[in-house]
């Protein structure tokens, strides 16, 4: 019943917990005998806490069924930047290493009060700073498509979890593509949903617009169901909205498909890798056959690096600038030279970051008249070796930083549009590719809808797990 129980999606087993014909515990064996069987070669979840999920899995058990939540008692994993009360969350840096708080995140107590059991921590590099899922606590997390390639990042661990069976549905959050980046290099579905979908902590910055928290599944039903649990007001996350009608998961499947989409491989603003560019471009053509009008097209983005660089330093000054006083020499030294970027900032180099951003977004929105869909790479490559620390180069082009391969995401993060990447094909290696599917603001119906049409339309076997994968030689 175990392997049985792997192979199954998550909107499967909600309805069979929901019938009675398995337990939240079932669930929890079978995913304890995975971890057992294939983690240690994948590191997607360092730390677990099955005890303290069993303890969860009583009490919810004690509500009578139609009391359990979206959910039912389906086990999820937290990536490792949310606190969960009780379980040692190190958010990816030595000084938290020893860390266990008291009391849950704001994401992780909507999770839970819809009948999620939390039973892991998924692995994220120190601060979710850089699409490459390694820290100095916890090592590496390894793709499963091919044990020496990156699962990206930073939400690798529960993109790599979600590839290899050790879960169903997963947790993450988004700034730089952190939901789509690994979900693409993991041949998995990972959506960045508008800004206040899914209400979260603001520690340190009330208005926080960069960074999300978002779901992640092998399908996109799976992804709708996850979407919808997660989303809601919650009085401690002042820009939350209210929780949609008709469900996510509803207009996912009500069959909507797009009039006129327009397809980027670039954007015009990033090189990108020609078998990557031709993978997404030819899913993107699928659609003509539908009798979806497909036109390459893209908004002006021309100033989204610079912006980008700008806000992006800003917040890390916010956040971690405090630790640079205190803990320098346990910090990365991207997050040094992403605090000390910040810190140098002066009001004019924020105020022009600020107004670039206002112009990208109309730009975007007013593209997004014409166009019901943008359609995009979700990286410009497929998984690269681990040991990068990250993306130095493609297609002939040197990058300045350490984020500079990520602007085909983070253009679409500001410019506030809920975005998903969905697999859309293979490399001549097996590697994953994955599309982006960007939609207006508010509107991850519309985008969810697209990305089934898609899904069925490819049907790439994605959602099953995989075994972990040796390396393949081309």
């Amino acid at each position: 019943m175990s392997s049985e129980l792997i192979g199954e999606t998550a909107t499967r087993l909600i309805a069979r917990l929901r019938k009675g014909e398995i337990s939240p515990h079932d669930l929890l064996d079978a995913l304890e005998a995975r971890i057992a069987a294939v983690d240690g070669a994948v590191n997607a979840l360092p730390t677990l806490c099955f005890d303290r999920a069993r303890r969860h899995a009583d009490a919810l058990m004690s509500r009578p069924a139609g009391e359990r939540g979206l959910l039912a008692g389906l086990p999820v994993p937290i990536k490792d930047l949310s606190n969960v009360a009780g379980v040692r969350t190190t958010k990816g840096s030595p000084v938290f290493a020893d860390f266990v708080p008291e009391h849950s995140d704001i994401v992780v107590e909507m999770i839970e009060a819809e009948g999620g059991i939390v039973y892991a921590k998924s692995n994220t590099p120190e601060f979710g700073a850089g699409a490459n899922t390694f820290n100095e606590v916890f090592g590496a997390t390894r793709n499963p498509y091919d044990l020496s390639r990156s699962a990206a990042g930073s939400s690798g661990g529960a993109a790599a979890a979600l590839a290899s069976g050790t879960a169903w549905l997963a947790h993450g959050s988004d700034m730089g593509g952190s939901l789509r980046n690994p979900a693409s290099f993991c041949g998995v579905v990972g959506m960045r949903p508008s800004v206040g979908r899914c209400a979260s902590d603001a520690p340190m910055k009330l208005d926080q617009t960069l960074g999300v928290q978002g779901p992640m599944a092998r399908t996109v039903e799976d992804l709708a169901l996850f979407l919808d649990a997660m989303s809601g007001t919650h009085p401690g996350a002042p820009l939350s909205l209210p929780r949609e009608a008709p469900s996510f998961r509803e207009v996912a499947g009500c069959g909507w498909k797009p009039t006129r989409v327009a397809y980027s491989a670039d954007l015009g603003i990033t090189p990108v890798d020609p078998e990557v560019a031709a993978v997404t471009r030819a899913a993107a053509l699928r659609l003509a056959g539908e009798g979806v009008i497909v036109e390459e097209d893209h908004p002006d983005f021309s100033e989204a690096h610079e912006c980008f660089q700008i806000l992006r330093a800003q917040s890390f000054a916010i956040a971690f600038g405090g630790l640079l006083r205190t803990h320098r020499d346990l910090l990365k030294p991207e997050v040094v030279w992403n605090i000390e970027k910040g810190l140098a900032l002066t009001v004019a180099y924020t105020a022009r970051a600020e107004h670039q951003r206002v112009a990208l977004f109309q730009r975007m929105a007013s593209f997004l008249e014409t166009y019901d869909l943008l359609l995009t790479p979700a990286t410009i490559c497929a998984a690269f070796p681990v040991g990068e620390r990250y993306l130095a180069e493609c297609a002939g082009h040197r990058f300045e930083t350490y984020i500079d391969w990520l602007a085909i995401a983070y253009a679409i993060t500001l410019a506030f549009c809920p975005a998903l990447s969905l697999p859309c094909g293979f490399t001549r290696l097996g590697l994953p590719v994955g599309l982006q599917i960007v939609g207006p603001s508010r509107r991850e119906g519309r985008v969810l809808a697209g990305a089934k049409l898609l899904e069925d339309l490819l049907a790439l076997g994605t959602a099953r797990p995989i075994e972990p994968r040796q390396p393949r030689v081309a």
